[in-house]
């Protein structure tokens, strides 16, 4: 016949562990219960039932209770005969917080041209995060019929990046044959007073303020080439000349002037008779996209492919000068654009003339932007922090 545990024995449990999150899972050991019968370990509200053996002990699993906090008094009975021991419940491990994607000191700086332009905050923000840091320049565009943007101004620079404004000589949609935009107009000076009012705003506003004037002036896609809209040999450097000598008079010694050409292509007008000459312009850029195969007359090009050429002639025309990437960007057609975003970045950074570069972040001719894919995004948020390291 089976005894009852002997009165003599004193019931106890043991917590395995014996603290821990709430949540955590653990194992009550108890001995001197009633022999060969069920009991109830309760937990604050929770019960959880055990059988005990020929000799009143017993094993069993319970669950620290979500809610619980402090010191938790767990019990164990059968019958009349019961014990209790305490767990002392830990607060969880607070996760180490994210920080928050800023500015980058590296070098190389990081920039975008996003659909919305310096006021689309949601956007911007959007772009932090795929690249996992904030842009420090800013683009936007403007026409020859638009404001001084002082408002897109502040909004940039109250994210501490620098404005990068895209001015462009021309009315938007009129296409390249618009002879009121004429270079030779512009020399003229009938665009001085337009040309004025921007100068004395952006002398007012009075922060550093890059301003890119008539950009891609080597191919035949805007008015202001050369080859097109009634130009002549010439014509762009001397309206460059005197929109820069109407803004200087005005005092706006903030603006820093960029002069941008595309990447140098056959048949495009080459860059000797197109630089305004180094008292002129304070940083040269270049624009360049691989577009893979999303044309029928295009074909995959690697970053060094794209833009070396192009800086190796920025370097002889401008000697001393900083270089831009003022745009860029790879489509997804035609090999890995992951693989690209990589090289883009670690090419860049190796050349310690180009102070940085400008990722077209738009869904125009095809889907430029840094996230138009994860493995884009993940690719080009590695290559940043890459060369932070």
């Amino acid at each position: 016949m089976i005894q009852p545990a002997s009165a003599a024995t004193s019931p106890q449990i043991t917590l395995n562990p014996g603290s821990g999150p709430a949540g955590s899972a653990v194992t009550v050991n108890g001995t001197g219960f009633k022999a060969t019968t069920t009991g109830t370990v309760i937990v604050g509200s929770s019960t959880f039932a055990f059988q005990t053996t020929s000799t009143g002990a017993f094993s069993t699993g319970i669950t620290i209770p979500a809610a619980s906090s402090g010191n938790l008094t767990i019990t164990a009975k059968t019958s009349s005969i019961k014990a209790s021991a305490t767990f002392v419940v830990q607060a969880a491990p607070v996760p180490a917080p994210v920080p928050a994607p800023a500015i980058s000191s590296a070098p190389l700086r990081f920039g975008v041209a996003n659909p919305g332009g310096p006021l689309a905050s949601a956007e911007l923000d959007e772009v932090a995060t795929a690249a996992g840091e904030v842009p420090s320049i800013v683009m936007s565009y403007k026409d020859f019929l638009q404001s001084p943007p002082i408002t897109e101004l502040d909004a940039v620079r109250s994210r501490g990046a620098t404005p990068l404004i895209t001015w462009e000589p021309w009315a938007w949609g009129g296409g390249v044959d618009q002879p009121a935009y004429s270079l030779a107009r512009i020399t003229a000076g009938d665009f001085d007073g337009y040309i004025s009012q921007w100068g004395q705003s952006l002398a007012a506003w009075g922060k550093p303020v890059m301003l890119r004037f008539a950009h891609e002036m080597n191919g035949n896609w805007y008015p202001w080439a050369e080859s097109v809209n009634g130009n002549q040999a010439g014509d762009y450097v001397a309206a460059w000349r005197h929109v820069h000598d109407v803004v200087a008079a005005t005092g706006a010694g903030n603006v820093q002037w960029v002069w941008s050409p595309n990447v140098p292509y056959p048949g495009s007008t080459d860059l000797g008779g197109l630089y305004p000459g180094q008292s002129y312009v304070d940083t040269v850029a270049l624009d360049g996209y691989n577009w893979g195969t999303s044309q029928t007359w295009s074909s995959w090009v690697a970053p060094a492919d794209l833009l070396g050429p192009g800086i190796s002639q920025l370097r002889t025309l401008a000697p001393g000068k900083p270089v831009l990437i003022a745009e860029t960007a790879s489509s997804e057609l035609g090999g890995s654009k992951a693989a690209w975003n990589t090289d883009l970045v670690s090419y860049l950074a190796a050349q310690p003339d180009v102070m940085g570069f400008v990722w077209f972040h738009m869904q125009k001719e095809t889907d430029w932007r840094i996230n138009s894919s994860d493995s884009s995004a993940s690719a080009f948020k590695s290559a940043l922090l890459a060369r932070r390291s």
